[in-house]
């Protein structure tokens, strides 16, 4: 990778982080958490005076405390709902609610009615929360939602699972959020993104501890944007290496011609496309640089990576093109039916774990829960676990697609992308990943970097253009290729 990603931590990980530093001397770290979120609150409250701040019964509510005595001790109107037991606090906790009593704190039972909050702090749940949002504490949540004021989440807004990105039954609608010491997986995927707003990180001064990284990363373009160097003048399309999609079945050839747009202006030197249809155009006349013709034109050529799946159906000849590219040592991006046919026919799923040449598989969460035998829904209740089951499964890189994408590697590492934007929820945007992913390996990149470059730059793309005013609503998969090989350009060329 360019430059190493920054590192997501469940929950699990960050007790083994926090064990460490508490072993290392470090034992005041709600006091460094709770300073760091109330000079975040400060900032945002201006000259607005009343601030509302929810502390729940755990060590994320004993950080609301510290919250709350700060931001008291600097003459700001501080309202205090605690929503905890006294007696059953950590010693942490516990020192932090007294601290409050002693600078002359209320603790209030319910929101007061009739104000009007400069800021509201969550000081709910955090990274701890392993159940569904029930009685009060729902009550609490749905009230802050509400009030329609700015709210600060510290580390994980309450309700979302810090691990999953799941609203645990409701969350939170956070406008900004303040991880400690880490990052946190879920405030990336699945529900997450709609959750936490803006991210801050406060590391609590622990970013010098000597401890092993976790396998888990954010991708972010620091990451991938030098992944592709910059092309030698004496070089010539034989330089970049040819494409063969396949796919583009009776009424679907919409799919197999995206994929190869996307193959060609992200710098595959050749693209044939391979359409199962029976009566297909001679030429792309919007793109007639590609070269169409029937699959079995594509075995007589000289393939460096094959998309097997955009518009291909599940029809005996799909299965049987599916079947011989999975004989072959041509490295594969594996999209859409090709999935849906592997999860069908077990003879398949065995070609594919007996390839010696590398695949990609690119699935979206319904084709992930037939490759993986079960429901959409038990997908998304962990995206992460989702992705490197593919991965362990069918021994290859594969991304579970979707609100926060995760790429799972061989390695066990794995990557939740932080790119990309409601307006991909359209027609076709897998179609142009598969092709990205097929053009970055003809042009020989390895198989993971080529796959969190497409990945990435997918969404990049997409933001780009929602930034120009061009979408989130409307915009295309076409749009999407556009941008993606300016962006593209603009990351080899001009860093």
């Amino acid at each position: 990778m360019a430059h190493p990603a920054p590192p997501l931590c469940r929950a699990k990980e960050l007790r083994e982080i926090e064990r460490c530093a508490v072993a290392g001397g470090h034992r005041d770290l709600m006091e460094r958490a709770g300073l760091a979120a109330a000079e975040i609150a400060r900032d945002r409250l201006g000259d607005l005076a009343s601030v509302l701040v929810l502390a729940g019964p755990g060590n994320n509510g004993g950080d609301a405390l510290v919250v709350a005595r700060h931001l008291k001790s600097w003459w700001y109107d501080v309202a205090l709902v605690f929503a905890g037991d006294a007696d059953r606090l950590s010693p942490d906790a516990k020192a932090a609610l007294d601290a409050w009593r002693e600078a002359g704190g209320e603790l209030l039972d319910e929101i007061p009615s009739g104000k009007e909050w400069g800021l509201v702090v969550d000081g709910l749940f955090g990274i701890g929360l392993e159940r569904d949002l029930t009685g009060r504490y729902r009550e609490l949540v749905e009230h802050v939602n509400r009030l329609d004021r700015p709210v600060l989440a510290l580390d994980v807004p309450s309700g979302l699972d810090g691990d999953t990105g799941v609203a645990r039954g409701a969350a939170v609608l956070a406008d900004c959020t303040v991880a400690f010491i880490a990052l946190k997986p879920g405030l990336f995927t699945l529900d997450g993104p709609d959750c936490c707003g803006e991210i801050l990180l406060r590391t609590l001064g622990l970013d010098g501890l000597d401890l092993p990284g976790p396998p888990g990363h954010l991708l972010e373009t620091s990451a991938v944007e030098r992944l592709l160097p910059p092309r030698r003048r004496n070089s010539h399309k034989g330089s970049y290496g040819s494409v063969a999609v396949v796919g583009g079945a009776e009424s679907m050839a919409g799919a197999a011609l995206l994929a190869g747009r996307s193959a060609l202006k992200l710098g595959a030197g050749r693209v044939y496309v391979g359409m199962l249809a029976e009566n297909f155009p001679p030429v792309d006349f919007i793109q007639p640089e590609l070269m169409l013709g029937t699959p079995e034109r594509l075995t007589e050529l000289d393939i460096d990576c094959a998309v097997i799946g955009p518009g291909l159906g599940r029809s005996p000849q799909a299965r049987r093109w599916l079947g011989h590219w999975l004989t072959t040592e041509t490295p594969l991006v594996l999209d859409a039916d090709a999935l849906n046919l592997l999860a069908d026919d077990g003879s398949l799923c065995r070609r594919l774990k007996e390839r010696s040449a590398p695949a990609l598989l690119t699935p979206h969460p319904a084709e992930a829960a037939r490759l993986l035998g079960t429901t959409v829904t038990h997908v998304q209740q962990d995206r992460i676990a989702a992705a490197l089951a593919l991965a362990e499964i069918f021994r290859t890189p594969a991304v579970l697609k979707g609100a926060g994408s995760v790429v799972a590697l061989l390695d066990e590492r794995w990557f939740v992308n932080a790119s990309g934007n409601p307006g991909m929820a359209s027609a076709g945007m897998g179609d142009v990943l598969a092709g990205m992913a097929g053009a970055f390996l003809a042009q020989g990149l390895a198989p993971e970097d080529a796959l969190l470059l497409a990945v990435h730059l997918h969404g990049a793309a997409a933001d780009g253009l929602a930034a120009q005013g061009v979408g989130p609503v409307g915009l295309t998969a076409s749009d999407v290729t556009e941008e993606a090989r300016r962006q593209l350009n603009h990351w080899v060329y001009h860093p």
